[in-house]
């Protein structure tokens, strides 16, 4: 199936789901350390930043100080498409939650307050369905 580029199409086909568990941002001065499967990776000149399960930064003793839920988008989202993440954020945003978005090559995903987990998929799907 192609990447979808039209932003009502993509806002109407959110379907968004909540992932289970609970999520944290950590900092490291370096690599990954082995054993640690993050579900985000980014690098900055600061060192690398990892979104792992909770679990796994508690095991390996790593601080943290951001419990998120993860929300994937599951509309085939093209990489090029304009809007989609202002418009999310916006939304979410006017209903007091926070949202840290990762793009991956099908989907986009969501980490928002683990409090505000149910909300914030209610939320996004009365959005979606405003779109159809």
């Amino acid at each position: 199936m192609a990447a979808e580029r039209d932003l009502s199409a993509l806002l109407g086909g959110l379907r968004p789901v909540l992932n289970p568990g609970r999520y944290v941002y950590c900092t490291l001065p370096a690599r990954v350390p082995p054993g640690l499967r993050p579900v985000v990776t980014v690098a900055e000149a600061e060192g690398v930043t990892v979104v792992v399960p909770q679990p796994e930064a508690d095991e390996l003793g790593l601080r943290y100080e951001y419990v998120a839920a993860w929300i994937t988008l599951r509309i085939h989202s093209a990489l090029e498409a304009v809007g989609l993440t202002a418009a999310v954020a916006t939304e979410l945003a006017d209903h007091g939650i926070s949202c840290n978005v990762a793009a991956g090559f099908h989907h986009d995903h969501l980490f928002v307050p683990a409090r505000d987990a149910e909300r914030a998929v209610r939320v996004l799907e009365e959005l979606s369905a405003r779109q159809g």
